[in-house]
């Protein structure tokens, strides 16, 4: 992969097929070839999920709003939007292992690493529909778990097929982590309402 050029088209099927036929594409990745590969398709999940904060930024659909703060925040994102991926990716390849080897799958980084990077098509995904929390905390929150269950979806699924883990420890596995999911979720949710409750009477006290 390191002495050919970046093939756009073969990233867009392959994360087409990420998306939509998880199960066939899992099944048949190619788990070799080095890792400039993995590293350039994470990259590139990076820098449109970027531009996706940096055009929220600008157009005023993001927490900061619009004008010279969102431009000067969203191009900032934009930064470490790819150098988080990039970081996220090795960080992923490692978890990803971790849950194939509770699984009895594939143990071999590089495979790993492969599956991460994958599964970072939900990265840009993720940061087009930030533009929700712009329009309410709440939608926001509903749009962000369902990605995330979404992701625990294509983790399965990779498990199984790429991976070669077993089938009924990569359910538990998924169940937990759904589990979790919910209760970050909802968390969250309390959170925020005990933060607005407490602007509101902020407020009152301001008045009075």
């Amino acid at each position: 992969m390191s002495n050919e050029s970046i093939d756009f088209k073969k990233v867009l099927n392959e994360s087409r097929d990420t998306l939509l036929n998880p199960k066939g594409y899992f099944a048949s990745m190619p788990l070799a070839g080095g890792i400039a590969e993995p590293v350039i398709k994470g990259a590139m999940y990076g820098v449109l999920a970027g531009l996706f904060s940096l055009l929220w930024s600008v157009t005023g659909f993001s927490v900061v709003g619009a004008g010279m703060l969102g431009g000067a925040v969203g191009f900032m994102a934009l930064v470490w939007s790819v150098i988080g991926a990039i970081i996220g990716l090795f960080i992923g390849g490692v978890l990803v292992l971790v849950i194939s080897a509770i699984c009895g799958g594939n143990t071999d980084y590089e495979a790993n690493l492969r599956v991460a990077a994958s599964l970072m098509v939900l990265y840009p995904i993720n940061a087009f529909f930030a533009f929700s929390y712009g329009i309410s905390f709440t939608l926001g929150g509903v749009i962000a778990l369902l990605v995330s269950l979404y992701s625990l979806y294509l983790l399965y699924h990779a498990v199984i097929h790429a991976l070669k883990g077993k089938e009924s420890t990569a359910k538990i596995v998924a169940i937990v982590l759904l589990v979790l999911s919910l209760l970050v979720f909802l968390g969250g949710r309390r959170a925020s309402k005990s933060l607005m409750d407490y602007s509101d009477m902020f407020e009152e006290e301001q008045v009075d």
